[in-house]
């Protein structure tokens, strides 16, 4: 089984992303996950570019990781500056990392149009920042930048740059596609012309512009690569890094590379969704592997076979890289879908149970009316439950009214107020919010607090409104999507109507009830 290094550069070339910054803390966390994945190498960031990220460096030389080892990330010394002299050395050095990964030019165009330079000074640029290091007793490991296209407009010149980092004592050398735009049997070629003239460890470091960076890499390590860079998530500049999630997955369970230790492998949807959430970044529900749709069946002849064998509609089992499978509950569904969530409630129904046909009948109705209960699995539970008689309701809505005023300032306020009941005490009370609907969460809140403490533990995470039908214009149907969590728990509630608050109220509803309905089912 050959060994392939994983090299994470989330923390530096990931959070070149768009909308994504890290603060130190949050960096540390990643680390620590990744360092529980067991991830051989954590690019940690360019201390000499910034100070958040030398303080990373300083901060975690004072803490150990007992599976990644940390990498720094700097540049080539500047053209006509002394290695000993140059201020991103400097600061690399004062980092205390004992890894260093240095980017180098080895396309003619960037040596001639971007550093103003000679190509014999950049050569000489990498020899002296590799022995500069390597001098110092630390391990470097040298990163081609655009060496793909390098290699196609110059190919001798390309080499010599590789060749210069090797012989200066470099420990890996890393081809990068920089740009991102490489085809797949490109890249497979030129990395079995390139193996053969290096002696060290060839890494692979791609760029998704063309939506290839993960066959890319995969390509690169068949053809001879040992190490591949990439992110996780897949996030990065422009369309993003090559994601290391399905690399990891493909490389290991699919082609028996060792990549991680294989107890390792389930802890894979955990550290997606970790650095999803750290990075603010919605989780991707189609990320391979290890989205929620990764292993989630819709149609009925899907959910059909895949109750007879998980094979027939499953590329692996789900748990062996910590996901898990999901039946959704549509109109294309079937009787098979509503069966497997009433199992899952611990409903006994059968397919000729006239309650399956009722259940069933009820969604495909209110699927054409408009309402999606794939994703809103909560409010489908609750459907279940009122259908099947196993609801009773926590309170009765007598009214609620909502004011929206805008004031001679052009400040807008809104304001809810509920009347209700709870086991015949009456509540009658008002909130101000953000909005019409923030303002109803609120009202709605404040008259249950009393009766259900627990509701103080939830929160709205987030709220879409989307029209049904454009044609109809301000009649048109809105169907709203909201999703709520607590400190154990997400769920997702639906409302659809002509009216957007009314929408609103019956998702908002749901979300509430269905708290109280799990909390009271874990008391």
């Amino acid at each position: 089984m050959r060994k392939v290094e994983i090299y994470d550069t989330t923390l530096r070339d990931g959070s070149q992303g768009e909308g994504i910054s890290y603060s130190v803390m949050d960096k540390i966390s990643i680390s620590f996950e990744l360092d529980k994945l067991g991830i051989h190498y954590i690019e940690g960031g360019w201390p000499g570019s910034n100070p958040k990220d030398m303080d990373f460096f300083l901060k975690m030389s004072k803490k150990n990781l007992k599976n990644s080892s940390l990498a720094a990330f700097g540049s080539t010394r500047k053209a006509g500056v002394k290695a000993e002299e140059d201020g991103i050395l400097k600061g690399l050095l004062k980092s205390q990392a004992k890894y260093i990964t240095i980017f180098g030019k080895t396309w003619d165009l960037h040596v001639k149009d971007v550093l103003k330079t000679t190509l014999e000074e950049n050569l000489n640029m990498i020899r002296d920042t590799v022995n500069f290091l390597t001098g110092r007793g630390l391990t470097v490991f040298y990163d081609a930048e655009h060496f793909f296209d390098a290699y196609k407009a110059n190919k001798e010149y390309s080499v010599k740059c590789l060749s210069m980092a090797e012989e200066a004592g470099a420990k890996a050398i890393v081809l990068c596609d920089t740009n991102g735009g490489t085809i797949t049997s490109e890249i497979a070629k030129i990395v079995n012309d390139i193996r053969p003239r290096i002696k060290v460890s060839l890494g692979i470091h791609c760029h998704n512009d063309a939506g290839l960076a993960v066959a890319n890499s995969i390509a690169a390590v068949e053809a001879g690569a040992d190490m591949v860079q990439g992110t996780i998530n897949g996030y990065g500049e422009r369309c993003g890094n090559a994601d290391l999630i399905p690399i990891i997955a493909n490389l290991q369970i699919k082609m028996g590379f060792d990549c991680l230790s294989r107890d390792k492998l389930k802890d894979l949807a955990h550290v997606s969704n970790f650095v999803s959430e750290i990075s603010n970044m919605r989780p991707r529900n189609d990320q391979p592997y290890t989205g929620s749709s990764a292993f989630a069946h819709k149609a009925g002849v899907h959910i059909n076979a895949i109750m007879k064998n998980p094979r027939s509609y499953e590329h692996i089992d789900p748990e062996l890289v910590g996901n898990k499978r999901r039946i959704l509950v549509s109109e294309l569904a079937g009787k098979t879908g509503v069966l497997i969530r009433a199992k899952d409630l611990e409903f006994d129904l059968s397919k000729e149970d006239p309650k399956t046909k009722k259940i069933l009948k009820l969604v495909q109705d209110l699927e054409h009316k408009g309402y999606h209960f794939e994703a809103a699995e909560a409010s489908f539970e609750l459907l279940m439950k009122r259908a099947l008689k196993k609801y009773k309701k926590f309170f009765d809505l007598e009214g609620f009214r909502v004011v929206i005023e805008k004031k001679s300032d052009k400040k807008i306020t809104s304001e809810a107020i509920i009347k209700l009941k709870v086991n015949g005490i009456k509540e009658h009370t008002a909130a101000d919010g953000d909005g019409p609907v923030n303002a109803l969460d609120n009202a709605l809140r404040k008259a249950l607090k009393d009766f259900y403490p627990a509701l103080s533990e939830m929160h709205l995470s987030d709220f879409k409104v989307r029209v049904l039908d454009e044609n109809a214009g301000t009649a048109a149907k809105v169907r709203v999507l909201i999703q709520s969590q607590d400190k154990d728990d997400t769920w997702n509630t639906i409302g659809v109507h002509e009216n957007i608050i009314e929408a609103s109220w019956e998702a908002m509803l749901d979300s509430v009830e269905y708290k109280l309905l799990k909390n009271k089912a874990h008391k």
